[in-house]
């Protein structure tokens, strides 16, 4: 008998594989599309792949900035969408490498959970059944698309995460249902290349979750870029390349070659028998405890599937803990420090707390914030750049509740933040780290000092 099947080959499936496979479980790994998932094969990597194109144009074409000129600078859409591919295919292939060097078996095809037997549970795929003592459930999130009038009506015009990196050629306008990561992440890379770039929004800012003030900061930049930015507007019909809206009480209309369709993401649940084991849901993903594991025994669930923090990185150390566990090492899945980043041009990152986190749940906090342009490389690297970084910590003690970057590189900062969380350090104990200099990261440790 198996000692672990895994259904879903994304962040949290391979990780599990590969973390089981290691400490010397058998395990069987289904996957019915490509090994990586929706974050390697159509979200996390292709997008900022594309992105980095982007930013590599951009400095092409604004280097006189750093007494850089270069004439004439152009790009080809199709060599970008075809280096997307190209670095898409190689990392696929190396989870594959992986799996192969822990002595996973790799089952491509859809797999069916049948239920549960004395000899584990059972699960058939490409007309063979396999059993197991442990299955963990990785089915990951899909896009959701709203029932809007009209939308499904308007055929190709209308996309979502995964048509839109098939694209052959680069739209003249696109109109983004959605201010979400997603979406601000296209807006940033079509806008980069000239599209006109439309973005509504139903709530009152762009990027929900992450600091107000930083989503505020970076609209108002990608507004001078020419993004058109329509908060608090609910979309009602869309007609064609026609998307209406409505906004305190009247009616407008924006129009796009194409429309991309971002307004969140569900969990998969449904189409591989999940109803066969009696799995507990809640909140429209799969119910688990801070072990991972479901209400069934020895069936656990981890990532996107379990609707709660949508995040690769979330997922990949779901899996970890899944398998810590299995194999002795008591272990839970901690939540109070996940960083979130937005990977535009310049970076939004953040994690513990926000201010309005805070706030709802009446933690008292002090707050300190100063511009990047206090860190000296930021000034060397980002000419005439803004940004900010504001650190939030405990009124009581002191303890480091969030950290929050509008600013690149600080998606390459951020774990430094994520680990005085995780270790609970106070502002004593981080003023006495010794940052490197001069990098960007010194803002952190200066941010430090402003309390």
């Amino acid at each position: 008998m198996i000692d672990l099947a895994i259904i879903g080959g994304g962040p949290a499936g391979y990780v599990a594989a590969e973390r089981a496979g290691a400490k010397g479980l058998t395990v069987i790994l289904f996957e019915k599309k490509e090994l990586g998932g929706v974050c390697l094969n159509e979200g996390c990597i292709p997008t900022k792949t594309l992105l980095y194109s982007a930013k590599t144009y951009d400095n092409a074409v604004h280097g006189d900035k750093y007494g850089i000129t270069a004439e004439n600078v152009t790009f080809d859409f199709g060599k970008i969408m075809a280096r997307k591919n190209k670095v898409v295919r190689k990392l696929v292939a190396g989870v594959g490498s992986k799996m192969k060097a822990h002595h996973v078996e790799v089952v491509k095809g859809e797999a069916v959970i049948k239920g549960r037997s004395q000899e584990g549970v059972e699960i058939v795929s490409e007309g063979n059944s396999y059993f197991a003592k442990n299955l963990l459930i990785c089915t990951g999130s899909e896009a959701f698309v709203p029932p809007i009038p009209g939308l499904k009506e308007s055929g190709d015009i209308i996309l979502t995460n995964r048509e839109i990196l098939s694209l052959n050629e680069q739209p003249k306008s696109l109109v983004i249902i959605g201010g979400g990561v997603i979406g601000m992440e296209f807006a940033s890379f079509f806008n980069s290349f000239g599209t006109k770039v439309t973005v509504i929004e139903m709530l009152p800012e762009i990027l929900t979750g992450m600091d107000t003030e930083m989503s505020a900061m970076l609209r108002d930049m990608y507004a001078k870029k020419g993004i058109e930015f329509y908060l608090s507007s609910k979309v009602t019909k869309i007609n064609g390349n026609e998307v209406s809206y409505e906004k305190e009480g009247q009616t407008f209309t924006a129009t796009g070659d194409k429309i991309l369709v971002s307004v969140g993401r569900r969990a998969v649940t449904q189409g591989f028998g999940l109803e066969n084991l009696g799995v507990e849901l809640l909140k429209g993903g799969i119910k688990v405890d801070e072990t991972m594991r479901t209400n069934v025994p020895n069936v656990f669930a981890a990532g996107d599937v379990t609707g709660f923090s949508l995040l690769a990185h979330t997922a990949s150390r779901e899996g970890e803990v899944v398998v810590n566990n299995l194999t002795g090492q008591k272990d839970v899945m901690r939540y109070n420090a996940i960083p979130g980043v937005v990977y535009t041009n310049p970076e939004i990152s953040g994690v513990g707390l926000t201010e309005e986190a805070a706030k709802a749940k009446n933690i008292p906090y002090k707050v300190a914030k100063l511009p990047m342009a206090y860190a000296g490389r930021f000034i060397a690297e980002n000419e005439g750049g803004s940004g900010l970084c504001k650190v939030l910590v405990g009124e009581k003690y002191g303890e480091i509740l969030g950290v929050h970057m509008l600013g690149n590189p600080s998606s390459e900062m951020i774990y430094g933040a994520c680990m005085a969380i995780e270790a609970e350090m106070t502002l004593k104990e981080m003023q006495e780290v010794v940052f490197p200099h001069p990098t960007v990261s010194e803002i952190f440790k200066e941010t430090i000092f402003a309390f």
